[in-house]
């Protein structure tokens, strides 16, 4: 216990370090800087703000924090928070419903949260085999997006669990579109939920 609660420790003052040097770079504007490319190399666009960014990544640890204090969730379950925007997704697996929603009943504590898409499965947690599967599939999907000159890859979340694809993001309609057609042409992907929020 002593040695998670150091990691989480490390993982907010990193997170802190790094978010004030961009607040520093980008300072006296309250939004990232359009996307711009220089030949192989691209600055990261968002349309959320530094603020807000910061917040959900601290929401997620704080959150991941609640749920291995719960010793039947640690010790019984498969649990990935994802934050964007303030809304939250939940993945992974629980041996119950009550366990399910136990977790939804963490997430609903936090004030921030403007919505919860739950989507754990009633099942035992899933193996390292497919745990290390579901890493390398979202780890292609961002690289075909971030390789595609058609879409801003920086602009959505990508988390697989059990060879379910969910797609999280502020987009257009056709960047939207774009992602998912992306997403169909990975190997392994099994479905695919989107969860954009929509710009126009």
């Amino acid at each position: 216990m002593k040695i998670r609660i150091c990691i989480m420790n490390f993982k907010r003052t990193f997170l802190t370090t790094i978010l004030l040097a961009y607040t520093l770079l980008l300072s006296g504007c309250s939004e990232l800087a359009p996307l711009v490319s220089h030949g192989a190399t691209t600055v990261a666009a968002d349309q959320r703000t530094i603020g807000t960014m910061m917040d959900d990544e601290v929401l997620e640890m704080n959150i991941s924090d609640m749920v291995s204090k719960d010793k039947d969730l640690y010790e019984k379950s498969h649990i990935n928070i994802t934050s964007f925007n303030f809304i939250i997704l939940l993945t992974g697996e629980a041996p119950t419903q009550a366990l399910k929603n136990r977790v939804e009943k963490i997430v609903l504590e936090h004030t921030k949260t403007r919505r919860v898409h739950n989507m754990i499965t009633i099942a035992a947690p899933s193996s390292i085999l497919t745990r290390t599967s579901d890493s390398a599939i979202t780890a292609r999907v961002k690289a075909e997006m971030l390789g595609d000159k058609n879409i801003d890859g920086h602009k959505i979340k990508v988390n697989t669990e059990n060879g379910v694809t969910y797609l999280m993001g502020l987009v257009k309609r056709k960047d939207g579109n774009s992602a998912v057609d992306i997403t169909q042409g990975i190997s392994g992907v099994q479905k695919i939920v989107k969860l954009f929020e929509y710009l126009d």
